[in-house]
Protein backbone atom coordinates (compact mmCIF):
# COMPACT_ATOMS: atom_id res chain seq x y z
CA UNK A 1 0.00 0.00 0.00
CA UNK A 2 1.57 3.15 -1.06
CA UNK A 3 2.29 5.92 1.75
CA UNK A 4 0.06 9.07 1.78
CA UNK A 5 2.49 12.09 2.87
CA UNK A 6 0.68 15.22 3.76
CA UNK A 7 2.61 18.49 3.12
CA UNK A 8 1.39 21.84 4.70
CA UNK A 9 2.70 24.88 3.77
CA UNK A 10 0.74 28.33 2.40
CA UNK A 11 3.31 28.03 -0.52
CA UNK A 12 1.66 26.45 -3.22
CA UNK A 13 4.99 26.23 -5.10
CA UNK A 14 6.85 24.82 -2.03
CA UNK A 15 4.03 22.54 -2.09
CA UNK A 16 4.38 21.47 -5.24
CA UNK A 17 8.04 21.31 -5.73
CA UNK A 18 8.14 18.24 -2.77
CA UNK A 19 5.24 16.88 -4.02
CA UNK A 20 7.07 16.45 -7.47
CA UNK A 21 10.40 14.85 -6.33
CA UNK A 22 8.44 12.29 -3.53
CA UNK A 23 5.65 11.24 -6.17
CA UNK A 24 8.63 10.06 -8.36
CA UNK A 25 9.36 8.00 -4.95
CA UNK A 26 5.78 6.47 -5.22
CA UNK A 27 4.57 8.28 -2.24
CA UNK A 28 0.76 9.46 -2.26
CA UNK A 29 0.67 13.54 -1.78
CA UNK A 30 -2.08 15.28 0.16
CA UNK A 31 -1.83 18.97 0.29
CA UNK A 32 -3.08 21.86 2.69
CA UNK A 33 -2.21 25.84 2.45
CA UNK A 34 -3.06 25.87 6.70
CA UNK A 35 -2.80 24.43 9.66
CA UNK A 36 -6.75 24.08 10.26
CA UNK A 37 -6.86 22.24 6.51
CA UNK A 38 -4.25 19.71 7.51
CA UNK A 39 -6.43 18.71 10.35
CA UNK A 40 -9.37 18.38 8.26
CA UNK A 41 -7.48 16.17 5.76
CA UNK A 42 -5.85 14.51 8.91
CA UNK A 43 -9.26 13.45 9.77
CA UNK A 44 -10.48 12.05 6.62
CA UNK A 45 -7.61 10.69 5.18
CA UNK A 46 -4.69 8.13 6.66
CA UNK A 47 -1.71 9.78 7.00
CA UNK A 48 1.70 8.40 7.12
CA UNK A 49 3.63 11.03 7.71
CA UNK A 50 3.40 15.29 7.44
CA UNK A 51 5.75 17.99 6.70
CA UNK A 52 5.07 21.17 7.75
CA UNK A 53 5.95 24.92 7.30
CA UNK A 54 5.93 26.60 10.97
CA UNK A 55 4.64 30.35 9.30
CA UNK A 56 1.28 29.67 8.16
CA UNK A 57 -2.59 31.65 8.07
CA UNK A 58 -5.06 29.88 10.53
CA UNK A 59 -3.35 27.86 12.42
CA UNK A 60 0.71 27.52 12.69
CA UNK A 61 2.94 24.63 12.19
CA UNK A 62 3.29 24.44 16.08
CA UNK A 63 -0.26 24.40 17.14
CA UNK A 64 -0.58 22.22 14.57
CA UNK A 65 1.69 19.75 15.93
CA UNK A 66 0.19 20.35 19.37
CA UNK A 67 -3.44 19.19 18.08
CA UNK A 68 -1.39 16.24 15.59
CA UNK A 69 -0.12 14.82 19.01
CA UNK A 70 -2.68 14.74 21.39
CA UNK A 71 -4.11 11.65 19.08
CA UNK A 72 -1.26 10.15 16.74
CA UNK A 73 2.68 10.00 16.57
CA UNK A 74 3.51 9.62 12.97
CA UNK A 75 6.15 11.00 11.79
CA UNK A 76 6.48 14.67 11.46
CA UNK A 77 9.33 17.05 9.73
CA UNK A 78 9.07 20.27 9.74
CA UNK A 79 10.52 22.28 6.83
CA UNK A 80 10.85 26.23 7.78
CA UNK A 81 12.76 29.56 7.20
CA UNK A 82 13.34 29.67 10.91
CA UNK A 83 16.93 28.61 10.80
CA UNK A 84 17.66 29.89 14.78
CA UNK A 85 18.44 27.26 17.23
CA UNK A 86 15.66 27.86 19.33
CA UNK A 87 12.92 27.62 16.77
CA UNK A 88 14.24 24.38 15.96
CA UNK A 89 14.57 23.37 19.55
CA UNK A 90 11.13 24.38 20.39
CA UNK A 91 9.55 22.25 17.02
CA UNK A 92 11.49 19.03 18.62
CA UNK A 93 10.60 19.81 22.32
CA UNK A 94 6.52 19.80 20.33
CA UNK A 95 7.05 16.57 19.28
CA UNK A 96 8.59 16.98 15.63
CA UNK A 97 11.14 13.79 14.47
CA UNK A 98 13.22 16.33 12.25
CA UNK A 99 14.07 19.63 11.15
CA UNK A 100 14.79 21.00 7.89
CA UNK A 101 15.67 24.50 7.08
CA UNK A 102 14.72 26.77 3.68
CA UNK A 103 16.02 27.31 0.94
CA UNK A 104 16.32 23.16 0.97
CA UNK A 105 17.43 20.73 -1.31
CA UNK A 106 13.87 18.44 -2.21
CA UNK A 107 16.31 15.39 -2.79
CA UNK A 108 17.24 15.65 1.43
CA UNK A 109 13.78 16.28 1.85
CA UNK A 110 12.92 13.32 0.24
CA UNK A 111 15.88 11.27 1.48
CA UNK A 112 14.41 12.45 5.33
CA UNK A 113 11.23 11.32 4.90
CA UNK A 114 12.21 7.83 3.18
CA UNK A 115 14.15 7.70 6.42
CA UNK A 116 11.46 8.70 8.76
CA UNK A 117 9.25 6.24 7.42
CA UNK A 118 11.43 3.24 7.55
CA UNK A 119 12.42 4.29 11.06
CA UNK A 120 8.43 4.36 11.50
CA UNK A 121 7.65 0.93 10.25
CA UNK A 122 10.85 -0.58 11.65
CA UNK A 123 9.64 -0.03 15.46
CA UNK A 124 7.14 -2.97 14.75
CA UNK A 125 9.60 -5.59 13.41
CA UNK A 126 12.17 -7.17 15.71
CA UNK A 127 13.50 -10.85 15.71
CA UNK A 128 14.85 -10.82 18.88
CA UNK A 129 12.56 -9.60 21.47
CA UNK A 130 8.55 -8.82 21.13
CA UNK A 131 8.71 -7.56 24.87
CA UNK A 132 11.38 -5.41 26.74
CA UNK A 133 10.86 -5.07 30.27
CA UNK A 134 12.76 -2.52 32.43
CA UNK A 135 10.57 -2.10 36.54
CA UNK A 136 7.46 -1.07 35.81
CA UNK A 137 7.87 -0.39 31.95
CA UNK A 138 6.57 -2.86 29.20
CA UNK A 139 7.49 -1.96 25.74
CA UNK A 140 6.01 -3.95 22.88
CA UNK A 141 8.19 -4.45 19.89
CA UNK A 142 5.38 -5.15 17.59
CA UNK A 143 2.76 -2.94 18.49
CA UNK A 144 5.16 0.03 19.21
CA UNK A 145 3.31 1.10 22.81
CA UNK A 146 5.18 1.79 26.19
CA UNK A 147 3.28 0.55 29.18
CA UNK A 148 4.17 1.95 32.56
CA UNK A 149 1.80 -0.47 34.75
CA UNK A 150 -1.44 -0.25 32.82
CA UNK A 151 -1.04 3.15 31.61
CA UNK A 152 0.10 3.48 27.70
CA UNK A 153 3.10 6.23 27.36
CA UNK A 154 2.51 8.00 23.95
CA UNK A 155 5.99 8.22 21.99
CA UNK A 156 6.49 9.77 18.82
CA UNK A 157 8.55 6.98 16.35
CA UNK A 158 11.91 8.62 17.54
CA UNK A 159 11.74 8.72 21.28
CA UNK A 160 10.31 4.99 20.67
CA UNK A 161 13.63 4.08 18.84
CA UNK A 162 15.29 6.06 22.01
CA UNK A 163 13.13 4.07 24.48
CA UNK A 164 13.85 0.72 22.92
CA UNK A 165 17.68 1.23 23.02
CA UNK A 166 17.34 1.98 26.82
CA UNK A 167 15.47 -0.78 27.79
CA UNK A 168 17.42 -3.37 25.80
CA UNK A 169 20.07 -2.70 28.43
CA UNK A 170 19.19 -1.04 31.06
CA UNK A 171 21.97 0.92 33.34
CA UNK A 172 24.23 1.05 30.31
CA UNK A 173 25.52 4.21 29.44
CA UNK A 174 25.05 5.39 25.85
CA UNK A 175 26.56 8.50 24.53
CA UNK A 176 25.04 11.06 22.73
CA UNK A 177 26.41 9.86 19.00
CA UNK A 178 24.76 6.10 19.79
CA UNK A 179 21.51 7.58 20.88
CA UNK A 180 21.23 9.97 17.35
CA UNK A 181 22.43 7.00 15.60
CA UNK A 182 19.91 4.34 16.95
CA UNK A 183 16.91 6.94 16.74
CA UNK A 184 17.64 9.06 13.65
CA UNK A 185 19.55 6.17 11.68
CA UNK A 186 22.56 8.42 10.73
CA UNK A 187 26.07 8.38 11.62
CA UNK A 188 27.05 11.78 11.89
CA UNK A 189 24.87 13.92 15.19
CA UNK A 190 23.98 17.37 13.70
CA UNK A 191 24.01 18.94 17.15
CA UNK A 192 23.70 18.21 20.40
CA UNK A 193 20.59 20.01 21.18
CA UNK A 194 19.09 17.33 18.95
CA UNK A 195 19.33 14.24 21.35
CA UNK A 196 18.98 16.56 24.65
CA UNK A 197 15.81 17.75 23.36
CA UNK A 198 14.54 14.22 22.85
CA UNK A 199 15.66 13.22 26.28
CA UNK A 200 14.01 15.44 28.49
CA UNK A 201 10.96 15.10 26.14
CA UNK A 202 10.84 11.29 27.14
CA UNK A 203 11.49 12.28 30.52
CA UNK A 204 8.50 14.55 30.64
CA UNK A 205 6.71 11.21 30.00
CA UNK A 206 7.57 9.08 32.84
CA UNK A 207 5.55 10.25 36.18
CA UNK A 208 7.60 11.32 38.96
CA UNK A 209 6.82 8.50 40.91
CA UNK A 210 8.04 6.08 38.38
CA UNK A 211 11.18 3.58 39.64
CA UNK A 212 11.89 4.24 35.98
CA UNK A 213 14.22 7.49 35.24
CA UNK A 214 16.72 8.24 32.18
CA UNK A 215 19.75 9.32 34.17
CA UNK A 216 22.72 11.68 32.90
CA UNK A 217 26.32 10.66 33.54
CA UNK A 218 28.08 13.79 33.18
CA UNK A 219 30.76 13.88 30.25
CA UNK A 220 29.53 10.64 29.13
CA UNK A 221 25.70 10.45 28.03
CA UNK A 222 22.76 8.79 29.65
CA UNK A 223 21.20 5.75 30.76
CA UNK A 224 17.76 4.29 31.81
CA UNK A 225 18.09 3.78 36.01
CA UNK A 226 15.52 1.19 37.47
CA UNK A 227 14.96 1.59 40.83
CA UNK A 228 14.02 -1.51 43.04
Amino acid sequence: MKKNILIVDDEKEIRELIRLYIEKEGFCVIQAENGLEALKQAASERIDLVVIDIMMPELNGYQLMKSLREHSNIPIIIVSAKTENHEKILGLDLGADDYVTKPFDPLEVTARIKAQLRRYDGCAVDSQAVLLTAGELCMDVCACTLRLGSRIIPLTATEFNIMKLFMQSPGRVYTKQQIYEAAWQEAAIVDDNTVMVAISKLRSKLPGNSKASIGTVRGLGYRLEVRT
